[in-house]
């Protein structure tokens, strides 16, 4: 029999040494200096390429196999005194879209409750504002909303339309995980879509949210009659960002009868992948999500959208007033390509603006584990 010197011995031991306290190597820090050129050139890589170079950045930032579930719910639908091209809720177009007043607190305490059974784990609340100018009682309202469901272990998230730097920091001081604000598209096209609020309006928002220590929730919509230099054009802007983005919703027009963009043709699957894979390279730690339009895309398309690196979408009943896929159709068409559900601050940077909060939660009592397959434990992973 064959009996190992130790000079065998030793080296194995040394091998077995390095394999057991191997060491992860870091993450390259994000950057905010790139060029248009340079994103255009990203853009504009063949298509298969751009894919596995998506992919391969989204494994060194993310675990490719987690998926943020998140349910929207209309809380003020109809009756927006913005003329945004693509909308149904604004009051300038005669659409199916009917105007109703803010939903009281316990149906969205319930339809929270239902969301975080079915394992979404951020809830968010949208309301067709302007902004919150003279809506005191109805802010207030929200409040007492964003309150309720973050006590639930849930993540919160609202667009409510412009916000000021002390609106901002009452909607955190409240338990606010995160503020939607789309830019739409470039600064360059943005006025062919919508003129009642400027772009700067719009970054203005931004950057109260962003100041009041609340994640950031701001992408496009692609199909508006942009062109690619468009879509570059609105990664640029947010890339540059003093932060990136949380995260940064993909959007594929649903066009909707009555307003000016009804007759729009679909945007082609490739430029979905290819928006989504090239944010994906220049912003590699932000959650982008697959988010309106998404239930024009067959499994595999979805699929090879996961692959390129989004890695959140929304689920449940309806978005705000498009369709929506269902939890048990999303669950299931997960469970098929090995996919989980993202836990609630889970993400590093949320997470990390959750801060004393999140610290505070993870001192009490755990509160008893969803039987659903995506899980909805409060606790930041390791």
């Amino acid at each position: 029999m064959f009996r190992a010197g130790p000079s065998v011995r030793l080296t194995l031991q040394f091998r077995r040494a390095l394999a057991t306290h191997a060491v992860t190597p870091a993450v390259p820090p994000t950057r905010h200096s790139w060029t248009k050129q340079e994103i255009q050139e990203i853009y504009d890589t063949p298509l298969l390429d751009l894919v596995f170079r998506a992919a391969s950045v989204h494994r060194q930032y993310h675990d490719p196999s987690k998926i943020q579930l998140c349910t929207l719910m209309n809380i003020k639908t109809g009756g927006c005194s913005e003329d945004c091209s693509y909308c149904s809720q604004s009051s300038r177009y005669s659409t199916p879209t009917k105007a109703s007043r803010l939903v009281d607190v316990e149906p969205v305490l319930e339809a929270a409750r239902k969301a975080k059974e079915n394992g979404s784990t951020r809830f968010c609340m949208g309301a067709a504002w302007r902004d919150l100018s003279g809506r005191k009682r109805g802010f207030e309202r929200i409040l007492t909303m964003v309150r309720e469901i973050r006590g639930m272990g849930m993540e919160v998230c609202t667009t409510l339309g412009m916000l000021s730097p002390e609106q901002a920091r009452q909607l955190k001081e409240a338990g606010l995980t995160a503020y939607n604000h789309n830019l739409d598209t470039s600064r360059e096209y943005y006025p062919e879509v919508i003129t009642t609020r400027s772009y700067d309006d719009r970054l203005s928002t931004i950057a109260a949210v962003r100041d009041a220590g609340i994640s950031v929730c701001s992408g496009g919509i692609l199909g508006l009659g942009e062109s690619d230099k468009d879509r570059v054009g609105l990664i640029w802007e947010v890339a540059n960002m003093p932060e990136h983005p949380e995260s940064f919703p993909v959007n594929a027009l649903v066009p909707i009868k009555g307003t000016p963009l009804e007759d729009n043709e679909p945007v082609p699957y490739q430029t979905i992948l290819r928006t989504i894979s090239t944010a994906r390279i220049v912003m590699p730690a932000t959650i982008i999500r697959l988010a309106a339009g998404r239930q024009t895309l067959d499994e595999t398309q979805q699929a090879m959208c996961f692959m390129a690196g989004a890695n959140a979408v929304f689920t449940g009943e309806q978005m705000l007033t498009t369709p929506c896929s269902p939890w048990d159709e999303d669950k299931a068409m997960m469970g098929r390509w090995g996919l989980e559900g993202m836990r609630s601050f889970e993400q590093v940077g949320v997470a990390r603006k959750e801060g004393a909060r999140l610290e505070a939660r993870s001192e009490s009592p755990a509160a008893p584990a969803s039987k659903t397959s995506a899980s909805v434990d409060a606790q930041p992973s390791a």
